[in-house]
């Protein structure tokens, strides 16, 4: 029981004192993982900007951000994005031809050691506004 408790004792030391395992390379941390639009009117432009930082050891570069549809457009910084530096993601949403609620999911591709990443918007599309001075 004596030895029991040594090494039990010894073991949970051993693990407290270790320091916080940070995996090596390059990590995309998001500030919000979705965000939503609410109610729009058909044929509005909605645009939404999903910052993130680097927050790993190397230089953090994303090599494609892919959408569901092409009702959906996404601007980014081509360069390296360096360990605790912040940038950010341009997601554009065209309500066009769309009625009802939307979820459009975007896939980030980079060298992170997640390589893929995703970010998501929601909408619900009302019917496009009718126009009061046409009456």
């Amino acid at each position: 029981m004596k030895r029991f408790l040594i090494t039990l004792l010894f073991i949970s030391s051993v693990s407290w004192a270790q320091t916080e395992n940070n995996v090596p390379g390059p990590a995309i941390t998001f500030e919000e993982s979705s965000f939503d639009f609410g109610d729009i009117y058909q044929g509005d432009k909605v645009e939404h900007i999903f910052a993130f930082e680097n927050t790993g050891d190397a230089p953090l570069i994303i090599t494609n951000v892919q959408v569901t549809c092409g009702c959906t457009a996404t601007e980014w910084k081509r360069e390296p994005i360096l360990p605790g530096e912040k940038s950010s993601i341009r997601v554009n949403f065209d309500s066009a031809h769309k009625v009802g609620r939307q979820n459009k999911v975007i896939t980030i591709v980079s060298n992170s050691v997640a390589p893929l990443n995703q970010v998501k918007i929601v909408t619900n599309v009302l019917p496009p506004k009718k126009d009061s001075d046409s009456q």
